[in-house]
């Protein structure tokens, strides 16, 4: 039986880019880093420390060149905040590219993109 969501596998065309913008603009933080070279290299980060849920960075290029049947798109991956407002405002003082602030199915939600445009949302959680 599954009992939860263990990782979650973003395929980045440049790692290190990819690392600072989740570390250093959205706060993430990293549970584990291993290069074992040749391209193949496991960035694991986590909204916090202990969270049950990770993403992994993976070099996107050396995925597809090794696992060409492999699925390396984005994933749509809704995140929840509880202060939607504060974390709106913080990512546009970073320079994150947000989308509008909106009302949707009575809760507060807006897009962000990361450096490489792919595009995340974030819902208020009640």
């Amino acid at each position: 039986m599954i009992q939860q969501i263990g990782q979650v596998m973003l395929y980045m065309e440049d790692q290190d880019r990819a690392l600072r913008f989740w570390r250093d603009k959205v706060g993430f933080a990293v549970v584990s880093e291993m290069d074992q070279g040749e391209g193949l290299r496991w960035i694991e980060i986590a909204p916090q420390a202990g969270a049950q849920t990770t993403f992994v960075l993976q070099n996107k290029k050396w995925v597809e060149q090794y696992e060409p049947d492999l699925n390396t798109g984005t994933p749509s991956i809704l995140f929840y905040s509880d202060n939607v407002d504060g974390l709106y405002a913080s990512f546009q003082e970073k320079g994150i590219t947000v989308g509008d602030l909106v009302e949707m199915a009575g809760s507060r939600v807006f897009n962000f993109a990361d450096d490489e445009n792919n595009y995340f949302a974030v819902i208020e959680k009640r």
